[in-house]
């Protein structure tokens, strides 16, 4: 009697192991335990830890709440000014209720990325070449509001949608890199003009000024002639202006005592009367 008593209770601890192995279920902190009972949804959604259901009644599916990063394919298409291009991106979400991901829709991954394509193929054809290019920003929360919209329903939240890459054919690149360089050759036109114009100004401001001050013509031929002599030729040629030596004649002090140019010195002699006058002497000396 004790052994059998012994060989039920053995039996019934095997079962309840058994069954335990059979209804316990783990599930892991970033995930959430969806259970369908007879086929019918409960009412609460298990967290992450231990928890048990009924072997053979309740089925447990998990469902990933971490944001998924999935790639968009690339996409061909025409934009608004008529140029093809081929552009593909990126889209983060998530899963917010783990319930409606699994009932709403079959496989929530696959509906969000067909979303994806339609909406970035959709935004291509609305959009500029140069809004591809420069605006992106903007084209980037238009996508995303493209894709939340539905996906909303099925409980997913659309995180971030961001476009990688606008492939252009060869000839727009070719055009676009001329129409670049042209622009730059025209703006490095502007800026030597520019320039022109305010070295044409300064110089004229300095001329004006040696104009008004001699001596500055003077160092200024100095300052010339220690810049050439720094680069130690071997041979200077050194122009002297009309300028500069009136400005020396100018600055030589004369000296009152000293005879006029061309003046006959005092006591050297008197002066020849013209023939025919008093005091005249005509073809020889003075008596």
């Amino acid at each position: 009697m004790v052994e059998e008593l012994v060989t039920a209770a053995a039996a019934v601890v095997c079962a309840g192991a058994v069954y335990a192995m059979a209804a316990a279920r783990v599930v892991k902190q970033y995930e959430r335990g969806v259970v369908f009972r007879l086929g019918r949804l409960t009412s609460s959604v298990r967290g992450p830890g231990l928890t048990m259901i009924v072997p053979g009644v309740d089925r447990l599916r998990k469902v990933n709440m971490q944001i998924v990063t999935m790639p968009v394919p690339a996409q061909d298409g025409i934009t608004r000014d008529n140029v093809t291009v081929r552009v593909d991106a990126v889209i983060y979400f998530k899963v917010v209720d783990a319930a409606e991901a699994v009932v709403q829709v079959e496989d929530y991954r696959f509906a969000v990325s067909q979303m994806a394509q339609t909406s970035l193929r959709s935004i291509i054809g609305k959009s500029d070449l140069d809004d591809l290019l420069s605006n992106r920003e903007q084209l980037n929360q238009g996508l995303e509001l493209m894709i939340d919209s539905p996906a909303i329903g099925w409980g997913v939240q659309i995180d971030r949608v961001e476009i990688k890459d606008v492939s252009l054919p060869e000839t727009m690149k070719r055009s676009m890199a001329r129409q670049a360089e042209a622009d730059r050759e025209r703006r490095a036109r502007v800026i030597n003009a520019d320039a022109e114009l305010q070295a044409s100004k300064k110089l004229a401001e300095a001329a004006q000024q040696m104009e008004d001050t001699p001596a500055a013509l003077q160092l200024r031929l100095l300052q010339t002639v220690v810049a050439v002599a720094a680069e130690k030729n071997s041979t200077l040629v050194l122009p002297f202006p009309v300028e500069l030596l009136r400005f020396l004649e100018r600055a030589t002090p004369v000296d009152p005592a000293a005879p006029a140019r061309g003046a006959p010195a005092r006591g050297a002699g008197r002066e020849l009367a013209e023939p025919g006058e008093p005091g005249g002497v005509e073809g020889g000396d003075a008596p």
